[in-house]
């Protein structure tokens, strides 16, 4: 393909995705989703769940692929600047104060569903080998642990933002947990990778060693030095936007160089990225959450265009069922305990337990980098994709029947006391 024609493949497909999920995400908006939902589902139907069926093999048209790889960089791109957000974002100060049940629940939250994740894969292999899975080592048994165990903590902020209720006891302590959950699935899913066909050619040892220096060098030597530099009254690049935008892309090639996915540089940079008095600076947060929010759309598409929902048979939805109910049964019981044990109220602790079950996009991040390593194989991906929008689209409508709930509840009590008062 001559170069111009694939320059203006790659523009209009630009533009295509982008005019396609900004209006899936403004439907899931009206819907009472976050526009990300919208975006997730149409990146999905632009590929050949939907469009591919139809006559003209459009899917194939309208995404060469010539194109593919030069949008799959694009979108690696903003994944990396998106997890910057994620770790840039992690509220220590809300840690502090409310360790105690959020620790519990992501305590309960993760290792529940993640041994129900991998015991599902070890007690149902045939189910998985079914969908063409033919790896089944340790690797890929922590894997489906991380894949049922995961939060995603910026979805669950934006539903938080779009009900007026981040500022609240259970909205504080889900957003902790899932914090500190995001982290601890990431290490595990670092470890997962350890090893396998799309990880380093050198001994896990010694890239296992590597990553933990590097980790060091950020934490204990950059973040430190980029403090001081930017308190320092006349310092060359005072602003510090440029700064985040290379200190993420650069920590995500390094990890890319010693064997690991680049979005685990990108976390490690918004991890070490300094703040002002416990808090993102709004001048770095902003631009960059605006620079992935623009550029994502292409990661759904790129995602959408490896899940084929017309490839999937009966045995396929019955690991699905089982995908459901070990994620979501096993966030949702062993959260709503925690939170009872560390002293929130029955509403709260419903909450807590509804919001810790939102995957959506920190999930398919997971996932796609399980699809290009080789850990899971593509129906069983189709199937895990399937399980993350499900578990997503709960969400807001559980979070509604609390509210309509603790509404009624409210309602009855006030009535109570007005017949009391009347006697």
């Amino acid at each position: 393909m001559p170069v111009d024609s694939l320059i203006a493949d790659v523009i209009g497909d630009v533009a295509l995705v982008l005019v396609a999920s900004s209006l899936a995400g403004a439907v899931a908006r009206r819907c009472r989703q976050p526009a990300v939902v919208g975006q997730i589902l149409a990146g999905i139907l632009l590929g050949p769940s939907l469009l591919g069926r139809l006559p003209g093999h459009l899917t194939s048209r309208l995404f060469p692929p010539a194109a593919l790889p030069y949008l799959t960089v694009i979108a690696q791109v903003a994944v990396a600047v998106f997890m910057f957000v994620v770790g840039y974002e992690l509220d220590w100060a809300s840690f502090r104060r409310g360790y105690r049940p959020a620790l519990m629940v992501a305590t309960g939250a993760l290792v529940v569903p993640m041994a129900l994740g991998s015991g599902s894969a070890l007690a149902f292999r045939s189910e998985f080998a079914a969908l063409g899975q033919s790896n089944f080592g340790h690797s890929f048994i922590l894997f489906m642990g991380v894949a049922t165990s995961i939060t995603a903590l910026p979805v669950l902020a934006a539903i938080l933002r779009e009900r007026s209720i981040s500022g609240t006891t259970a909205a504080v302590t889900a957003t902790t947990a899932a914090g500190i959950m995001d982290v601890a699935a990431w290490t595990a899913l670092a470890a997962a990778l350890a090893g396998t066909a799309g990880g380093s050619a050198r001994p896990w040892p010694v890239t296992l060693a590597l990553i933990i220096g590097f980790t060091m060098v950020m934490l204990l030597a950059v973040r430190p030095a980029l403090r001081w530099w930017f308190h320092r009254s006349q310092a060359v690049l005072a602003n510090q936007l440029p700064v985040a935008l290379v200190l993420a892309l650069g920590s995500a090639w390094v990890t890319a160089a010693l064997g690991l996915h680049p979005v685990f540089g990108g976390l490690l940079a918004g991890l070490t990225m300094p703040g002002e008095h416990g808090r993102p600076v709004l001048e770095v947060l902003r631009p960059m959450e605006d620079i992935s929010g623009v550029l994502l759309p292409l990661f759904f598409v790129v995602t959408g265009l490896s899940v084929n929902v017309n490839t999937l048979r009966g045995t396929a939805f019955i690991v699905l069922a089982l995908l459901l109910t070990a994620a979501s049964v096993g966030k949702i019981g062993p959260a709503y305990a925690a939170s009872r044990i560390g002293g929130l109220t029955s509403k709260d602790a419903a909450a807590v337990a509804v919001l810790v079950n939102t995957r959506g996009l920190t999930e398919l991040i997971a996932l796609n980098i399980g699809l290009t390593t080789g850990l899971i194989s593509g129906r069983l991906f189709t199937v895990l994709v399937l399980m993350a929008v499900l578990t997503t689209l709960m969400t807001a409508p559980l979070l509604g029947l609390l509210r309509t709930s603790a509404t009624i509840d409210a309602a009855e009590q006030s009535s109570r006391e007005s017949e009391t008062d009347v006697a």
